[in-house]
């Protein structure tokens, strides 16, 4: 099953994704509010939002292996976490609006997102896998000089709409037996198996529930292999097989397109 939020009169509404329509719900399938049918929208021209604003915004940094050859760094011992800010999202189809006043490297990273259905703490391995609603696709966007200029991540990742996400939850897939493909302008940049982490969403879920209650809504990005340079005017696409296709027009701040 393939939820999503859409705009419809201005207002956020969750919707069940067909091939040609989605068919609007009464309320949310995550917090249980009522499912029944109350109207369908077209597909195509739909306005895409985040499939999901999360409660809370985990994220994984470097958790593939070649990502972590590449940045030189000693190949991580437990699972770790970082958290992102949820002014960054922005839905399907929506620009990624590059700051003027950035340089240097500005990068989009594909990623899996797992999306908790349930409230959890001090959670088993299938307690883990029982928890997650379902799966999304995010592209970590970042401006890397701004990354390193500060102690935090506040502006490099976080920036407004830094983080696209969607296009819906895919319920009923096998997320780690996926692929993931990066394309630029519809050229492929990267293209890795998706399960190929040193530790995967459910070791991650555990290790958090050790220390923090989990809640349904929250979301966990789990890193990506490769990165590629963004530049405005770009198309960049993030798609993961059996989940989705993700993409996003680049647009420099103050201008249009």
């Amino acid at each position: 099953m393939r939820y999503a939020r859409v705009a419809v009169g201005g207002r956020p509404v969750w919707g069940r994704v067909g091939e040609r329509d989605i068919e609007l719900l009464s309320g949310s399938p995550l917090q249980g509010t009522g499912t029944d049918v109350i109207g369908t929208v077209p597909r195509e021209g739909a306005h895409w939002l985040p499939p999901v604003v999360p409660p809370v915004f985990y994220a994984v940094g470097l958790n593939y292996p070649r990502h972590i050859a590449h940045a030189g760094v000693p190949m991580p011992d437990r699972p770790e976490v970082g958290y992102r800010a949820n002014n960054a999202l922005t839905g399907h189809l929506t620009p990624i609006v590059k700051p003027a006043e950035v340089t240097g490297r500005f990068e989009a990273e594909p990623e899996l997102v797992a999306v908790i259905g349930r409230t959890l703490r001090h959670a088993t391995h299938d307690q883990a896998r029982a928890a997650v609603f379902g799966w999304t696709v995010g592209n970590d966007v970042s401006a890397r000089t701004w990354q390193h200029q500060d102690r935090t991540l506040w502006r490099g990742k976080n920036s407004d709409t830094f983080k696209p996400m969607g296009p819906w939850i895919e319920t009923e897939v096998d997320a780690l037996a996926q692929t993931t493909t990066l394309r630029l302008n519809g050229e492929v940049r990267a293209e890795f198996a998706t399960g190929d982490m040193v530790f995967d969403p459910y070791d991650h879920i555990v290790e958090i529930t050790r220390h923090i209650t989990l809640h349904p809504g929250d979301v966990l990005w789990m890193g990506a292999e490769s990165v590629c340079q963004l530049e405005p005017g770009d198309t960049v696409e993030v798609e993961i097989s059996g989940i989705g296709t993700l993409s996003n027009p680049v647009h420099l701040e103050g201008n249009a397109s």
